[in-house]
């Protein structure tokens, strides 16, 4: 809520115009015996602190990644083979042997399904929990009556009186070209607020010319000179004074101006080039590198969104295979096989949980080459804060179009997380309205943690 403006004496320090400079600154094993029953009863709460939240924009293929069916007609399995795992009786897709050999550290879900096969409003119903306002729509972007955002609860919820950001978006905020609505709803703070907005980073981490817009003041003014200004800030900020638009928005930016730990947490030049190669260099591994350092600098909720690659990302309705092979598969498991290496290495992994997802699977049957748009059944893969590694939720029937058992829904998954990191998902927060919201519509998948 705004307070009511009202003078205040004038009093030495930083002029208006000072005032409104600064705040342009703003932008600122597993066999049979390892899978896990349904619901039902307690189990013990998730521990992560952190958590990273890999998605696959596009809707990967599950059959072709964690869910194959090897026994299937060629017209369903497709042209990829299956592989063993480090797990007893669990096989996933070929393309991701590095992913295979840690088998043991992460868990699958394999019945994750929705009924909305449209791009964007699925997103929302993942990120926030709850269903977007017009479901089965690519029409409807991002808007302040969304629903807000995993990142948005978890900084409201879990505030940090560090300078990092509690919650990050990057590489970009997805949208789709052919979706009308362009931006995906559920990627931001909605009706709690443009300050309840994850950080938002966008560009190549892994271009040379890689860097974090509003962590670089302009050099003409000394630290000490900043420092003022965010004093005033916050005395406006208390106040309710004639604040000229000087918002608690840039006195974030001030405070992530000012504090050297939070342009190192993005500086990934800092990091050796053994690591940056372990996890690949491209867009998406070195996102999900930057991931890493910023939960080690003390940030609560990542998000890695696959990044723009200018080819349909993972949406596969022609060349599923070839683009599988080349693009997709191969750096996505690289990327996540040298996350949970890093992670277990630094001992956070323990305290992170991973989770890897897309919007929904494609189709069952291959068409013309690809896969079309299938959310009835899917799959996620869940690692650290808490998950049993080696584990196997739910299953798909034997051409993976529909839960065999304990279907899960992105709500559920949402809730789960909110439960790794402690916070009860039947959690209310009020609207602008004072209306009451849980903070999903689904139950956390207890059996995942152990």
């Amino acid at each position: 809520m705004t307070s009511p403006q009202r003078r205040h004496r004038p009093c030495k320090g930083p002029t208006r115009r000072e005032m409104l400079r600064v705040g342009a600154l703003a932008p600122l094993g597993l066999g049979l015996s390892g899978v896990l029953p349904a619901r039902g009863g307690s189990a013990p709460k998730g521990r992560a602190r952190s958590v990273i939240l890999l998605f696959m924009w596009g809707g990967p293929s599950h059959i072709d990644t964690w869910d194959p069916k090897p026994d299937a007609p060629v017209e369903v399995r497709g042209a990829f083979g299956s592989i063993a795992t480090t797990v007893p009786g669990l096989r996933i897709g070929e393309h991701f042997p590095r992913l295979a050999a840690r088998a043991h550290q992460y868990a699958v879900v394999r019945s994750m399904t929705h009924t909305d096969p449209a791009h964007l409003s699925p997103v929302h119903h993942l990120m926030t929990g709850r269903v977007a306002k017009k479901p089965n729509s690519d029409a409807d972007g991002a808007s302040r009556s969304d629903a807000p955002c995993l990142g948005a609860v978890v900084q409201k919820l879990l505030p940090s009186a560090a300078a990092i950001p509690p919650a990050v978006t990057l590489p970009w905020a997805v949208s789709h070209p052919a979706a009308p609505g362009g931006t995906a709803p559920g990627q931001n703070g909605g009706w709690l607020g443009s300050g309840s907005d994850p950080f938002l980073v966008t560009g190549n981490p892994n271009a040379p010319t890689f860097g974090v817009a509003g962590l670089s003041g302009p050099g003409d003014v000394p630290a000490d000179r900043l420092k003022g200004r965010a004093e005033l800030s916050r005395l406006l900020d208390r106040t309710g004074g004639p604040s000229d638009g000087f918002t608690g928005l840039q006195g974030k930016a001030l405070d992530l101006l000012l504090a050297p730990a939070v342009s190192t947490a993005f500086d990934l030049a800092r990091e050796p080039v053994a690591v940056r190669d372990k996890y690949g260099r491209h867009a998406h591994g070195q996102s999900c590198l930057l991931a890493r350092r910023l939960i080690e600098a003390g940030t609560r909720l990542v998000t890695v969104n696959w990044p723009d690659d200018g080819q349909a990302f993972w949406d596969t309705h022609g060349n599923n295979f070839p683009a599988l092979q080349t693009r997709l598969m191969p750096p996505a498991d690289v990327a996540f096989a040298a996350l949970l290496d890093d992670l277990t290495a630094r001992g956070l992994l323990d305290e992170t949980l991973v989770v890897w997802v897309g919007e929904f699977g494609r189709t069952p049957r291959v068409e013309s080459g690809g896969r079309q748009h299938w959310p009835k059944c899917y799959s996620a893969v869940l690692a650290g804060g808490g998950v049993r590694g080696g584990a196997v939720y739910g299953s798909s029937d034997k051409i993976g179009a529909q839960p065999a058992t304990n279907p899960v829904s992105p709500p559920d998954l949402t809730a789960t997380i909110y439960h790794a990191l402690g916070i009860d998902p039947e959690t209310e927060i009020n609207d602008p309205t004072g209306r009451p919201w849980k903070l999903a519509d689904g139950a956390p998948i207890r059996q995942l943690f152990g």
